[in-house]
């Protein structure tokens, strides 16, 4: 590859390019890399070189001597023990270690020991029951294809300009060097699938030096000409299943498995975007899904900010749950490119994007059965880099003309306000129909089964809403974002469900450790329990943290079940646990975590304003540091224990240096320190 003069050969149109570089990779790869050796036995994953000498050995002794009380023989079992111990023993701590950031081999390791497989084994379509992988994969492709939009391109309305800026500020073209392209290629994870050309990540991370100045051409090539090869417009889908009766298609989320050398070349492009958009201030901060500083945390606190701020002046809130069908697929590419243009996107760019979703194909895979091709629609592929940030471009103008609050979360939708008279409740009500006339223009429907009404505050006059002359469910409770919303916005029904879920994968972890994991000491239990069971107790935390003792305690259960599974711990009290474990209870640690979120705040790591929470005290005090905040009066328990609320006495006790600390990181190790030494105890 390195020998290879690619100025002479990528000679004619961006295709041509394309299959000489494919064709010689793949020639390459056949000729110079080995396959690997499939045996019918196969060896423990754990098995090192030396581990597997040593039981050679052991039957080849056994062989000769035939006598298993022999000294040879004896010492040739315990040597291959010894070493079938410290094999395992090795990999399953390496796996335990790396398990934060590669949880997918613990799991694959895990379900190597279990005989319980789950998977797709019969599809349940008009009545028949399919057996057979290509029949099943099949029936997933037609379903999958049922739901895209047939656009009218007759009647496209326009989109508001929201790019006001002068012409010679549009994203016309993308500025990128072969460093670029190098930055991108050492991104690339070896676990992950190839797409439909073949190319494998770990075959091109191997040679990523040798590629770098090729695909450079091929890229600026393709943008120049506006053209994309057929190969990065194929996608392999893979059946992800959601939640319900795994019979059914509708149950599943088709992820598309695309070109590797498409997508490093899609984050090229993606990263121009993002800095375009974000620069130019074009994404409303109304949006909280796939951008940097805001999160699921940030849109659950924001609206609870605002919600409980109504509430505790006596005032009723009213909150619309939208639910999009099938969104990411349903994006009609006429209208988006209406879209792009609104915000800025032309020339070279806008073309590339648009020759890049015509003429899509997707085929289903499935244990190696694949169905036919069928034509993409509409849509932006559900696993690509740039579908995503397409889908926050094509829903941004949904705010136009809405006057209450509204947030969203990619397609994640709610639409609140005050209702304490008739006119503010015909007024969200007008908002209601200001979204159903926006999702009919721009092809975009709602699934209004699954859009709910839930009422907050003691005045509520329990108002009925409509969307399409179909009257909205009412709920006292809601699932949103992860996070359970209750009717009096107590976080009593959250904890439990926490507590539950945590508790059953505890006990589920239990199992899998049991049959599978051999080297149980308390660093293996302790890397497993802090990567898998307590971020389920710790989610978005900061936005429901609860203030009644049962459910501190709930949470606080899981924790103590798990300290308990130490045998050398299990007779000492709680505390002395935790300290002999270097844990902190589930309460301090939702302490230090509404800390780190004002840190974000007050420092800019958060794109949420800190004046959409705290207010600065600007006081005459010299004591303490130079960040404090302002308490506020509250009228309602609801309030006082919001986040907002409950942090700023714990805030404005804090030292100078922890606060004006460099980093998240250097804050939170601050905050360890000064829990390490005493000067600061939480709870």
């Amino acid at each position: 590859m390195a020998g290879t003069d690619w100025d002479a050969l990528f000679t004619g149109s961006v295709e041509d390019c394309w299959l000489k570089f494919k064709t010689l990779l793949l020639s390459l790869e056949e000729r110079f890399v080995p396959l690997r050796k499939e045996y019918k036995e196969k060896k423990p994953i754990w098995m090192s070189y030396k581990a597997l000498k040593c039981v050679k050995k052991k039957i080849k002794v056994f062989s000769k001597y035939k006598d298993k009380c022999h000294p040879a023989v004896k010492r040739a079992n315990k040597a291959a023990k010894l070493e079938l111990t410290k094999a395992r023993r090795t990999f399953e701590k390496k796996l335990a270690a790396n398990i934060k950031n590669d949880k997918k081999s613990f799991y694959a390791y895990a379900r190597s020991k279990s005989k319980a497989k789950v998977q797709v084994s019969t599809l349940n379509v008009q009545g028949q029951k399919l057996t057979n992988d290509l029949d099943i994969a099949q029936s997933f492709n037609t379903y999958f294809a049922s739901v895209f939009t047939r656009e009218d391109i007759s009647n496209i309305p326009k989109p508001t300009d929201i790019f006001v800026h002068p012409d010679d500020r549009k994203l016309n073209d993308v500025s990128f060097s072969q460093e670029d392209i190098d930055k991108e290629l050492d991104k690339l994870r070896i676990d992950k699938a190839a797409g439909a050309d073949g190319l494998s990540p770990r075959l091109l991370l191997e040679i990523k030096r040798e590629i770098s100045y090729p695909l450079f051409i091929l890229f600026r090539k393709s943008l120049d000409d506006a053209s994309v090869p057929d190969d990065w417009k194929c996608a392999n889908v893979c059946p992800i299943f959601k939640k319900g009766n795994r019979n059914l298609a509708e149950n599943y989320r088709p992820v598309s498995l695309t070109s590797q050398i498409c997508k490093i070349f899609e984050a090229v492009i993606r990263d121009a975007l993002v800095h375009h958009l974000e620069d130019k201030c074009l994404i409303k901060d109304s949006q909280h899904g796939f951008r940097k500083g805001y999160s699921c945390l940030t849109n659950m606190l924001t609206f609870l900010e605002k919600v409980t701020g109504l509430v505790d002046t006596g005032s009723a809130v009213d909150t619309v749950f939208f639910d999009f069908a099938k969104a990411f697929d349903k994006v009609p590419h006429q209208r988006l490119a209406t879209k792009l243009k609104s915000h800025g996107i032309s020339d070279k760019v806008y073309a590339w994007i648009m020759e890049w979703l015509k003429g899509r194909r997707q085929r289903v895979c499935l244990r190696g059965s694949l169905s036919d091709w069928l034509l993409v629609l509409s849509g932006v592929p559900q696993g690509s880099v740039l579908g995503p940030i397409l889908f926050l471009i094509y829903i941004n103008d949904l705010d136009f003309g809405v006057k209450n609050f509204i947030l969203k979360f990619a397609d994640d939708t709610k639409l609140f306000g005050s209702v304490l008279n008739s006119s503010e409740y015909s007024q969200l009500q007008n908002d209601i129909n200001s979204l159903i006339k926006w999702s009919e223009d721009w092809q975009m429907s709602f699934n209004i089964g699954k859009c709910k009404v839930m009422h907050f505050g003691q005045t509520n006059q329990f108002r009925e809403y409509f969307m399409s002359n179909r009257k909205l469910e009412v709920v006292t409770e809601e699932k949103d974002l992860g996070v359970w919303i209750s009717q009096d916005l107590k976080a009593s029904h959250q904890c439990s469900q926490a507590y539950l879920k945590a508790n059953k994968l505890l006990g589920v972890l239990l199992g899998v450790l049991h049959r599978t994991v051999k080297c149980k000491d308390t660093a293996n239990l302790l890397c497993f329990y802090k990567s898998i069971i307590r971020p389920h107790l710790e989610f978005c935390t900061s936005a429901w943290s609860p203030h009644y003792s049962k459910d501190k305690l709930l949470l606080e259960k899981v924790q103590r079940r798990f300290t308990r599974m130490i045998p050398h711990l299990k007779q000492l009290p709680y505390d002395e646990r935790l300290s002999e474990l270097k844990l902190w209870s589930l309460e301090d640690r939702r302490i230090r975590s509404d800390l780190i979120e004002v840190y974000k705040m007050v420092h800019g790591f958060s794109s949420v304003k800190l004046e959409t929470f705290f207010e600065k005290d600007c006081g005459s005090r010299t004591r303490g540091h130079v960040w404090k905040l302002k308490k506020k009066r509250s009228n309602t328990n609801l309030r006082l224990h919001f986040f907002s609320e409950r942090v700023i006495n714990w805030w404005n006790s804090l030292e100078n240096a922890v606060v004006c600390a460099s980093s998240v990181n250097s804050f939170k190790n601050q905050l360890q320190r000064m829990w390490n030494s005493g000067q600061f105890t939480f709870g």
